[in-house]
């Protein structure tokens, strides 16, 4: 499956041989340029159930390749979703459900970040952008 330029992007920044530190500075980066929600969308309606932190999760569908945008209360899972959205965003619904969480996280070399409550919350986020693509 052709990765978008942002995964692309990520994947080269994560391949360097980085530090566990440099690393988890790297996450917390890639959190920082997610675009902020405006508060009318920081919504129940757009809450994602199964997050231990609060995640707020839109989408649009732009000629049948579907854009999120997401915002996070805790840091690093913004880092987290940032990194989700960069292998997500540009895709069609049908692209968006070959998606493997798992996979790309070992790609990145964060398998370490994702304690199972992070894994669920991740893995939560990822089913609503597949309900949002029905």
């Amino acid at each position: 499956m052709n990765l978008p330029t942002d995964a692309r992007t990520a994947l080269e920044a994560f391949s360097a041989s980085l530090s566990w530190e440099q690393r988890a500075r790297l996450l917390m980066q890639w959190g920082e340029r997610l675009p902020a929600l405006l508060d009318d969308e920081k919504t129940d309606e757009h809450l994602v159930d199964g997050c231990e932190s609060k995640v707020w999760l839109v989408g649009d569908v732009l000629d049948g390749h579907w854009q999120f945008r997401a915002a996070s209360d805790a840091r690093l899972i913004r880092g987290l979703v940032a990194l989700l959205l960069a292998r997500v965003n540009g895709l069609s619904a049908q692209d968006l459900e070959q998606v493997d969480l798992v996979e790309w996280f070992t790609r990145l070399g964060l398998t370490r970040q994702l304690s199972p409550s992070r894994s669920n919350g991740l893995n939560a986020v990822l089913q609503k952008m597949r309900q949002l693509t029905r």
